[in-house]
C-alpha cells in the first residue's frame, strides 16, 4: 500500500460521505418529487408567478450548490483512492518483473 494512503478521514470528508449516501437513496428522490408536487399547486395561494417561481428556483439552486460541493468531495476522494490502488499494483508488477528477470539471469 502506498505510504501516503491513510484510512483517516477529516470531519468534512465523513460528512460528505454521509451526505452522498443520504441523497443517493430512492426515498430522497421521492421527497424531492413530492416537494415539487406540493409547490406546483401553490400558485393558487401565492398568485404571483414571479414569487412562485422564485421560491422553487431559490430552493433548488441552494440545494444544488451544496450537493455539488459535497458530491465533488466524495468523487475526488474516490478518484484518489483508485489512483493509489493503481499505483500500488504498478509497483507490485514492477517488483515482480524485476524478481523474475533476476531469477532468469541467475539461471542462465
Amino acid at each position: 500500500m502506498p505510504s501516503d494512503v491513510t484510512p483517516q478521514l477529516s470531519l468534512f470528508d465523513k460528512f460528505a460521505t454521509r451526505a452522498a449516501e443520504f441523497v443517493s437513496r430512492a426515498w430522497f428522490f421521492a421527497a424531492c418529487l413530492l416537494l415539487v408536487l406540493i409547490w406546483a399547486p401553490s400558485i393558487l395561494v401565492i398568485q404571483n408567478v414571479d414569487t412562485w417561481q422564485l421560491i422553487i428556483n431559490t430552493a433548488t439552486t441552494i440545494v444544488t450548490f451544496l450537493l455539488v460541493a459535497l458530491l465533488q468531495n466524495t468523487q475526488t476522494r474516490n478518484d484518489q483512492s483508485t489512483q493509489d490502488k493503481l499505483n500500488a499494483l504498478t509497483e507490485a508488477v514492477a517488483e515482480l518483473r524485476d524478481a523474475v528477470g533476476l531469477e532468469n539471469r541467475e539461471s542462465s
